[in-house]
């Protein structure tokens, strides 16, 4: 048996797990900060820098408390983390607002920056979703790696991982029944992708009504986005 696999059936405790890493939220949030600070001004939803202001405001406290590892959670930075996450979305639909508002109206500019701010606007739409999946699931990522699974809310998406125990024996030794997974933050960009280009659940399916809810925002903001806006920006390049 590959060292793989015997890790997988020895792995710790969930209690005893170290953690997800804090640097892929970090920079996931400063991409979504950056693709706010050059969009056009016509999209800005706020003077430039008061939103990327405000969102580094909640995330310096964040760092502070798991500056390494998400394993410790107070009330206090379970509402930041969430305040932050909606704070990058909202702003971001906000700007997906304005867009559509310029081209109905007929003040969209060229082309050419037409198609850089559905760009700009679709990313952050996929990295403000990911990071709203990966805090409301199962309680978010401190209850998922530090509880125990018969103490985790119920969960809010059932990925393959979830149902793959009976598979062969390469897969089903991955699975959350053999090896204790639990998603991380890429499995909810992943899942925040897919849905952004397919407009529909791929491999992972939503459980809750608050996801489906959001899933079905996202879809409903992706489509615009490409559709409209996009297929607006090639006209105009024509």
């Amino acid at each position: 048996m590959s060292a793989d696999r015997v890790a997988a059936r020895t792995r710790h405790p969930r209690h005893q797990r170290r953690g997800e890493a804090r640097l892929p939220a970090a920079i996931a949030t400063l991409v979504a900060i950056t693709l706010y600070l050059a969009l056009p001004e016509q999209l800005l939803v706020a003077p430039r820098f008061v939103v990327p202001a405000l969102e580094i405001v909640l995330l310096v406290p964040l760092i502070a408390i798991n500056p390494r590892r998400v394993t410790r959670q107070t009330r206090f930075s379970r509402v930041v983390s969430l305040a932050l996450v909606v704070v990058i979305g909202v702003t971001n639909l906000g700007a997906l607002g304005l867009l559509i508002h310029d081209l109905v109206a007929g003040a969209a500019g060229s082309g050419q920056a037409l198609l850089l701010g559905a760009l700009q606007v679709w990313l952050t739409n996929v990295i403000a979703f990911g990071l709203a999946y990966w805090e409301l699931d199962r309680g978010g990522p401190v209850k998922r790696t530090q509880a125990a699974r018969a103490d985790l809310p119920l969960a809010d998406f059932r990925f393959s991982q979830d149902e793959n125990d009976d598979a062969v024996e390469e897969v089903a030794e991955g699975s959350s029944v053999k090896s204790d997974w639990v998603p991380t933050l890429v499995d909810y960009l992943y899942v925040s992708v897919t849905n952004s280009t397919a407009f529909s659940p791929t491999d992972t399916m939503p459980l809750s009504s608050r996801a489906k809810v959001l899933m079905a925002v996202q879809s409903v903001a992706a489509l615009l986005t490409s559709l409209l806006v996009i297929a607006r920006a090639v006209s105009v390049l024509k």
